[in-house]
């Protein structure tokens, strides 16, 4: 029984995880969809760390992603999309990321992160290498407006900064991940 349960949770869990994508049949609404997804969750930002405004307007550029993450007991895995605006150019570049790690937990969560850029130089690296390494920590139950969240994060780059935000989940987790963003040759 324990068995079919663990498989369920599993199937439950891929089948979460492969919902990172922006929504959208065409490839205009998939980006109309990101830059909606973009602006509402700056404004979450700005309202709930309102210093932040004045780094982003500071800085070489931002990035904006979703993330759905799953952990089960050992694993854990994730899937988002997002973009990039790079502040000198004006140009936004749509990115997909993935999620692996391995540490002990259990649960789902839905979060958005905003990458700030302080130099070009850790934007373009991002855009043209994308990868982030860190550790993180999280007490997640959220539906809504109703419960809420406690996390830590770590990155190894100086020249960033990144804010996480739950948007919904519930989990208990410690994890050491990996994570992989690339550009969206879809819509780009």
């Amino acid at each position: 029984m324990k068995t079919k349960r663990l498989m369920l949770l599993v199937l439950v869990a891929l089948g979460v995880a492969g919902c990172g994508g922006p929504q959208g049949d065409t490839f205009s609404e998939k980006r109309i969809y990101a830059n909606n997804m973009r602006d509402t969750s700056l404004a979450e930002l700005y309202e709930k760390k309102p210093i932040t405004r004045e780094k982003i307007a500071n800085a070489a550029g931002y990035g904006v992603f979703s993330n759905i993450n799953i952990n089960l007991l050992l694993l854990s895995t994730g899937r988002g999309y997002g973009l990039v605006h790079d502040k000198a150019t004006g140009k936004d570049t749509y990115m997909k990321m993935g999620t692996v790690g391995v540490g002990l937990g259990l649960g789902a969560r839905d979060f958005r992160a905003v990458i700030i850029f302080k130099t070009p130089e850790s934007l373009n690296t991002f855009t043209t290498k994308g990868w982030e390494w860190g550790g993180h920590a999280d007490a997640v139950a959220k539906s809504g407006e109703k419960g809420g969240a406690a996390n830590a994060s770590g990155d190894i780059t100086a020249d960033m900064e990144i804010y996480q935000f739950v948007e919904s989940g519930i989990a208990l987790q410690a994890t050491l991940a990996g994570t992989k963003y690339w550009k969206d040759k879809d819509l780009n």
